[in-house]
């Protein structure tokens, strides 16, 4: 061994072994009692809310800076349910040592233990994690508390350096923090909303762990009776969030995402330079994937924020198309692609959806769903839409799409085991658009066009009683003896209703026909103040009348949400005509309106079926 060498590993071993040495006075020389005074003290400053470490406390100081504290508590808001709003077991930080020089906090670990975390929200809007002080200190109050923290400081003794060193920072500049792991085990997440039932979220294991240009995510979590696992890799998480919108950022993820023991595998890469929008390309695909748990999910936490079982009444709502905003501030402004192919998605009371294939294109304030696909049962279904200007004060919204192929068997089937439904080849389309930030205000101001038409299905009168107050009201005025029957023999159905600027005219454009009946409806429907007027107009297929049309004496009024059955005075007039006359005429007109029916039958779903092609070009 060269001179030169063994003069450099003498000086690099003293070094050390004085390193060590002063480690070791310094961790010896630290009261702890302060320490947990100084922090104490801190935290109230900063949040008002009272940190106590009731278990001991423990530093070491090379390589890194590390704290090992137990029984940590932070108090809770002081409207809040349970007093302590966080407490820890055990929680263990590492801080590097050589950053803080350069004014910067860089914590490589947290390792949490036992981890309670008690969230709430009440009826002023307030959430019990927001730490924010709720006013500005007087100076008097900050000078004495800034003069008891500077004298907590003295007794630190090295820890007023590291202090020091990530406060003096520059006017306009800010400390960072970074954290490299992160490790939590055997934690607890509760939160109770306004008036609810509090919901208890268990999680087993989080896991952050980076290592060079990779981080490792590990994130299991519980909720009643639903297990989500997420875990895989990602480029280095901590680098990522130092570079956002300061450096260029390229990030390849591939994750793996389990419900409930299905899985979704996710992978792509996110793109970000300083001072633009996020470009992205994801891709989602599945063998088979389960959506029934997330719904369920939260389907559960809905019911358990209803304070007690209410009946609406029909009053209440205003419209049948909701007035409610829509969450279009959810929709990121980005630039970027997610797609998706998934073999099965099941879906909640729905027959599975087969080869589903779709794009979701994100273009700065426009989103656009691409060529959407998917099969279910032996039918097809396509689909297209557009969201712009969603961060305006009226969205614009557009959709098309068609469906053929399916059956009213197969989708009653699969969201009503008790309904006895058979047949009914089913074929949709449909091209709309619209504006506004509800359901309501897309509604009155649509334009374009909708079809449905059904053929040949045997229908169970309790699965047409459950159509909804619209509904019934319209078989009702058709048909008053319906009720007395089982069920119905439909021929068909046709519905072609066109769209101007919220107004839907019927003109011959509705059409149904039974086994016995022949029914068209004509009149129209405002969307934007939802009133109905709509003549109903049955004819028996057997073709013999009275003179007295029932059916003609009868109108649809109201609104779409609250339905009445009104006297058309048109129908009124016509059958006082046909009766006079058949007195007059001793019967013969009408027997002559009888001949005539009998000879020239009416086809009310021909006269209503338009084009397809019209509506969705390339449908048939």
């Amino acid at each position: 061994m060269s001179k030169p060498l063994k003069i450099f590993l003498i000086v690099l071993i003293s070094l050390l072994g004085i390193g060590s040495l002063i480690s070791w006075y310094a961790v010896s020389s630290i009261n702890t009692g302060a320490l947990t005074k100084f922090l104490s003290s801190t935290v109230k400053e900063a949040t008002g809310r009272d940190l106590t470490i009731l278990g001991p406390v423990s530093l070491t100081f090379f390589p890194s800076i590390g704290l090992k504290a137990e029984q940590v508590n932070l108090s809770n808001a002081q409207w809040a349910s349970d007093p302590q709003m966080l407490s820890l077991k055990q929680v263990e930080l590492d801080i590097k040592l050589l950053p803080l020089f350069a004014k910067r906090v860089e914590i490589s670990s947290i390792n949490a233990q036992g981890l309670v975390l008690h969230l709430q929200s009440n009826k002023a809007g307030q959430d019990n994690w927001d730490l924010s002080l709720p006013s500005i200190a007087p100076s008097g109050l900050t000078d004495s508390v800034n003069a008891k923290n500077s004298s907590s400081t003295n007794t630190l003794t090295s820890t007023t350096t590291a202090n020091t060193a990530t406060t003096d920072t520059p006017s306009g500049e800010s400390n960072f923090v970074a954290i490299s792991s992160i490790h939590s085990s055997d934690a607890q997440i509760s939160y109770q909303g306004v008036g609810s039932s509090v919901q208890l979220i268990t999680v087993p294991q989080i896991l952050l762990e980076g290592s060079g240009s990779k981080t490792t995510v590990l994130l299991d979590l519980q909720y009643e009776n639903y297990k989500l696992l997420l875990k895989g890799k990602t480029s280095a998480l901590r680098q990522a969030i130092i570079d956002w919108d300061q450096a260029p950022v390229n990030m390849k993820l591939d994750f793996n995402l389990s419900l409930n023991g299905k899985a979704l595998d996710i992978n792509g890469q996110i793109n970000k330079n300083p001072k633009k929008l996020p470009q992205f390309d994801l891709k989602m695909s599945s063998k088979s994937f389960d959506l029934i748990p997330l719904v369920a999910a939260a389907a559960v936490s809905a019911s358990s924020n209803m304070k007690k079982p209410v009946t609406p009444k029909k009053s209440e709502a205003k419209y049948f198309f909701s007035d409610q905003p829509l969450p279009f501030d959810l929709i990121p402004k980005a630039n970027g692609k997610v797609s998706f192919n998934i073999a099965e998605l099941n879906v909640p009371d729905q027959a599975p959806f087969k080869n589903l294939q779709a794009s979701l294109l994100f273009k700065d304030d426009i989103l656009e769903l691409s060529s959407m696909s998917f099969d279910l049962g032996k039918g097809q279904a396509q689909a297209q839409g557009v969201i712009s200007q969603f961060n305006s004060a009226s969205p614009l919204v557009s959709m098309k799409g068609m469906a053929k192929g399916f059956t009213l068997e197969q989708i009653i089937a699969s969201t009503d085991s008790n309904a006895k439904v058979s047949g009914g080849n089913t074929q949709l389309a449909f091209n709309l658009s619209g504006k506004g930030k509800s359901l309501h205000q897309m509604a009155a101001s649509s334009n374009g066009a909708l079809q449905i038409s059904i053929n040949n299905a045997t229908l169970d009168s309790k699965l047409l009683n459950k159509g909804g107050d619209f509904i019934i009201t319209v078989l009702d005025a058709v048909n008053p003896m319906r009720k007395k029957t089982n069920n119905t023999i439909l021929e068909c159905a046709v519905a072609y209703l066109p769209l101007t600027n919220g107004m839907i005219p019927l003109k011959n454009s509705v059409g149904v026909e039974t086994d016995r009946l022949d029914v068209a409806l004509s009149g129209n429907v405002n969307l934007n103040t939802e009133v109905i007027n709509i003549k109903i107009d049955p004819q028996d297929k057997s073709g013999i009348t009275t003179g007295i049309d029932l059916g003609g004496l009868v109108q649809l009024v109201g609104t779409l949400q609250n339905p009445q059955v009104g006297v058309s005075k048109e129908g009124v007039v016509n059958s006082a005509v046909s009766i006079g006359l058949g007195f007059l005429t001793g019967g013969i007109s009408i027997a002559a309106e009888n001949a005539k029916s009998l000879t020239s039958k009416r086809q009310s779903c021909t006269a209503a079926l338009h084009s397809w092609a019209s509506i969705y070009p390339g449908s048939n």
